[in-house]
């Protein structure tokens, strides 16, 4: 089993951070990278209710399906303090995304919220960052154990107070408040560049 670590953090300017990276041993794994994705829900959203995802995302010429839940308590990862986001995480790479779409919708799943980016990726051999551009702003996202993500953070310049845990979708729930949209997906086309 899996367990992703991660956290996201607002960026404001990509060629300083990509240089940022340069600097303190990352290299370029994935060139900028248009991203589609499609998470999957029952109709009364029984999956959401659990805080559990099943995605399948096309990137990069590939299609790979996930499903993310949250740890087991038992494990202690979560807990109150923890400045890190903990998720179980299963995926693999599938031949034909429009094939699984077709298989999870005759099981009585059905798109639930779509979300898109353009995502370029880093690593310096341990863990990776990501960037991404998306419709409400950029964000980069630190991936590896929760000591190289702050260590990492450190080298970078990002303070533990900047470090963000939301997922895609909490983030663009925030943004539809704050800029009182009624848009459901978080997509280019339905949200005019900022």
């Amino acid at each position: 089993m899996a367990i992703e670590t991660e956290i996201k953090f607002r960026v404001f300017d990509v060629a300083a951070l990509e240089k940022q990276l340069q600097g303190v041993g990352f290299h370029l794994e994935t060139p900028r990278s248009f991203e589609s994705n499609t998470l999957y829900d029952t109709p009364d959203r029984e999956m959401r209710a659990r805080t559990e995802i099943l995605r399948i995302r096309g990137y990069n010429g590939r299609w790979v399906v996930t499903h993310k839940r949250p740890p087991a308590a038992e494990t202690g990862l979560n807990a109150d303090g923890d400045l890190h986001k903990h998720r179980v995480e299963l995926e693999t790479e599938v031949a034909d995304g429009e094939l699984m779409a077709e298989i999870f919708c005759s099981l009585g799943l059905a798109p639930a919220f779509r979300y898109e980016k353009w995502r370029t990726e880093w690593s310096d051999g341990t863990g990776h960052c990501v960037i991404d551009e998306t419709p409400i702003g950029t964000f980069a996202e630190l991936e590896g154990s929760s000591e190289w993500i702050d260590q990492a953070a450190e080298r970078l310049g990002v303070k533990q107070s900047d470090y963000m845990t939301l997922s895609y979708g909490r983030l663009f729930e925030q943004w539809k408040e704050e800029h009182h949209s009624h848009v459901e997906d978080l997509t280019f086309a339905a949200i005019p560049a900022l």
